[in-house]
Parts: C-alpha cells; sequence; structure tokens
C-alpha cells in the first residue's frame, strides 16, 4: 500500500485565530487537515494527466499542539475501489503525542476533464 508523511512546524500563520476556527494560539483544525491531505496526495503515484479531488473527511483532532510544534501528518491507503481512494491519516508531534486520527477519501480524476466541467463564476 502507499504512504507518505509530511513534517511542518506551526507557526502563528496556522493558528485557530488566525484561521477563524476559534481565538486560541494553536493549530487549527483547518490547517491540521489541510497538511493530512497534502499528505494523502504525496502517497499517491499519478502521472501528470491525472489528479485526485478530495470527497470525504472523518477527523477527530485530539491534542492541542502550540506555535513552534513539530508536527507529522502521515497517509496511508487502506482501501482503492476504481477510482476510489481511502486513506488512514495520523497527525503526531515530534515528541510522538498523538494529534489527529482519521479518514480521508479521495477520487481519482482525469485533469482536463475535470476543470473543464466548471464554470466560471458570472457566467
Amino acid at each position: 500500500m502507499q504512504s507518505a508523511s509530511i513534517t511542518r512546524v506551526v507557526t502563528s500563520d496556522d493558528t485557530a485565530r488566525a484561521l477563524g476556527s476559534g481565538d486560541l494560539d494553536v493549530l487549527a483544525t483547518p490547517r491540521l487537515l489541510a497538511w493530512l491531505e497534502e499528505a494523502t496526495c504525496a502517497a499517491l503515484d499519478l502521472p501528470a494527466e491525472r489528479t485526485s479531488v478530495g470527497t470525504r473527511v472523518e477527523l477527530e483532532h485530539l491534542a492541542a499542539s502550540p506555535v513552534g510544534a513539530e508536527v507529522i501528518a502521515a497517509a496511508h491507503v487502506i482501501h482503492t475501489d476504481g477510482r476510489l481512494v481511502r486513506f488512514q491519516v495520523v497527525a503526531q508531534d515530534s515528541g510522538g503525542t498523538l494529534l489527529a486520527t482519521g479518514e480521508v477519501r479521495r477520487v481519482v480524476v482525469d485533469r482536463e476533464r475535470f476543470l473543464s466541467r466548471i464554470r466560471p463564476v458570472g457566467d
């Protein structure tokens, strides 16, 4: 199965206060999710004409991370069914504390065909 992980350091731009998802200076759930989704994309080895789009997320954000914390976001393919790919995702800090766990689903699509079906705003 395919896996990937990315490592990021929490900055003030990554906080709940900065992203409007709360008023504390700790890692925001939306930013954590973005990092986990980045790991899912890294786990897929797709040709240039293909990409994947997120379709479903289940995430438990279990522990807070302060500015300066190092976060490792990891994704592991647990199931494929045609174009559908399901990932187990996990985030932990550099000390091994479990920060989040969940599942992300993505669908592999043809890049040009997908974009051709989207109308610009105002049309």
